[in-house]
């Protein structure tokens, strides 16, 4: 498979991390997959984002995948969910198939039988109508924070935390914005729609359950890669 990163750094390694090692142990410890990684510039990406020239993202990220494409990858994924904005846009021109992050994390959603959820990531994410759209379409509410926490995790994502900075007052902060949403918007459970915020909240209580989305979609690229092998 091949891997769209860059996007932030600190995700892509733990998507490497993970992926090689999980195959390794569904597949016995005696294997490690293939596995190509095309490193992109996360700044250049949420420049597109922020004056939304999504048909620029897409052919920014294409030059991506079709490296991957060319490196002999069969298919590939992105490992944040902010690239996922032009998804559709890359999936129609793309050479290979994208495991999306997003599709899985919805899906899960839905298996767990959750009908209202917060959803905490970069503001491009939090506020795209399109995300927002797929999880109401399966009949779930997708709850953002207030402009005001939004702009907060904006910040404390961009200046912090892909720059591998993890402060306790940020993950206090973060974890405040969760557990008001639940308080005061009723939401089941709240979305990790940043990959860089799992390792930021991970010893925090925010009062609903978690729904990584990050950890969702490597087991997912997991099993696709182990049923590849077999």
């Amino acid at each position: 498979m091949g891997l769209i990163g860059g996007t932030g750094p600190e995700s892509t390694l733990f998507y490497y991390h993970e992926l090689v090692y999980g195959v390794s142990e569904r597949m016995g410890g005696s294997f490690f997959p293939p596995l190509t990684i095309e490193n992109l510039n996360i700044f250049k990406m949420l420049g597109f984002c922020q004056r939304q020239e999504y048909d620029g993202l897409a052919d920014y990220l294409l030059g991506g995948i079709r490296s991957l494409a060319a490196a002999g990858a069969d298919f590939a994924a992105f490992t944040g969910i902010t690239p996922h904005l032009a998804y559709d846009r890359v999936m129609a021109r793309s050479p290979i198939p994208i495991l999306s992050m997003v599709d899985t994390a919805l899906a899960y959603t839905v298996d767990k039988g959750y009908h209202k959820v917060g959803l905490l990531g970069t503001l491009p994410t939090m506020t795209d109508p399109g995300i927002r759209k797929g999880f109401a379409e399966k009949g779930i509410g997708l709850v953002a924070p207030t402009a005001s926490e939004m702009a907060y995790l904006e910040e404390k994502i961009e200046m912090e935390l892909v720059f591998d900075i993890v402060k306790d007052e940020t993950a206090a902060g973060v974890a405040q914005i969760a557990r008001r949403m639940a308080r005061e918007d009723g939401i089941e459970a709240v979305v990790l729609g940043c990959t860089e915020l799992p390792r930021l909240l991970v010893k925090q209580d925010l009062s609903v359950p978690v729904l990584d989305a990050m950890h969702i979609h490597i087991d997912a690229l997991v099993d696709k890669i182990v049923e590849g092998e077999e």
